[in-house]
């Protein structure tokens, strides 16, 4: 047995402990927001959030996760990070085909709970791991550095 603490609902679930996370939230919870995109931590999808840190929750055992905060995008807005983020995202019209935004908004999320007015360089760097198939990479710096203006 496992116990999560799930955008602050306690979850707890018969599931092997070398299960990786995101199989544990979309099939076993039910949440989908969270996508599988490459299975070994390469694209991002999977991001979520594991005491405020972006993580791969593709590569990430259950039993790793037990006793920590995590977040997924189902649960972003309740931060003003993740709000800004979400609303940012909308103005500059971000996504595309949509696949990798829940992973790209998590990465952007966590970057501005850290850093409240980051470079080129520091969004760069932050959401390097995040690949979006329609090259919005443009679009999401800009809703980056909008997000981080709402909340300055």
């Amino acid at each position: 047995m496992v116990t999560l603490n799930i955008n602050g609902e306690q979850h707890t679930l018969d599931v092997s402990p070398d299960t990786p996370l995101l199989w544990v939230i979309r099939e076993h919870i039910g949440m989908t927001g969270t996508k599988f995109g490459c299975g070994m931590a390469q694209c991002g999808a999977c991001t979520v959030h594991l005491n405020g840190q972006a993580i791969r929750s593709c590569v990430t055992p259950v039993i790793a996760a037990e006793g920590s905060q995590i977040t997924t995008i189902e649960g972003v807005s309740d931060s003003p990070q993740g709000q800004a983020v979400q609303q940012a995202w909308q103005e500059h019209e971000v996504a595309q085909c949509g696949f990798c935004q829940s992973g790209q908004i998590m990465s952007a999320a966590a970057l501005l709970a850290t850093n409240a007015s980051p470079s080129d360089a520091d969004i760069d760097n932050a959401l390097s791991g995040n690949l979006c198939r329609c090259n919005t990479y443009h679009r999401i710096r800009a809703g980056v550095h909008t997000a981080a203006k709402k909340l300055g």
